[in-house]
């Protein structure tokens, strides 16, 4: 039956799907290729804008698992699956706050020519670590959505 908590559990798991289609986006086709060429991730000099995806998705995401987790709160097992995204959707967002996003901003903020490649080339590997904290982000939304 589609209640109001499964259809905001079902756009919740939609987005998140949204967000590691994006991360997997990066990690295949943008993340190999930029470190030789830096203006590839930097939209002033003719490359792409992350911030133009990443900000809203990130903001629609972090928004609608709240709201998931208020909706289903009284189910507890749709609330454990919901918590195993929360857990997962945190460890990522702090990491990325403290790590991934500051140095992103300073590789797309810099002279291309000054971009130290090997810096860069470490920062994409680090940044594939993200990919399995997505998938269980979004297995977990997708495992709230089948039990509830």
């Amino acid at each position: 039956m589609w209640t109001p908590a499964v259809l905001v559990i079902a756009t919740t798991t939609l987005v998140g799907c949204a967000v590691l289609g994006g991360a997997v986006y990066e990690a295949l086709v943008v993340d190999p290729f930029w470190p030789k060429r830096p203006g590839i991730v930097q939209a002033r000099n003719g490359g792409i804008s992350r911030a133009r995806f990443w900000r809203p998705a990130h903001l629609a995401f972090d928004v609608l698992l709240v709201v998931s987790l208020v909706a289903a709160w009284g189910d507890p097992v749709v609330r454990a699956a919901l918590l195993v995204a929360v857990a997962g959707h945190v460890v990522l967002r702090i990491w990325s706050a403290v790590d991934l996003a500051p140095k992103a901003l300073v590789f797309e903020g810099a002279n291309p020519a000054d971009v130290d490649e090997v810096d860069a080339v470490r920062w994409t590997r680090r940044s594939l670590l993200q990919l399995p904290l997505r998938v269980l982000t979004c297995a977990a939304t997708l495992a709230a959505l089948s039990l509830a």
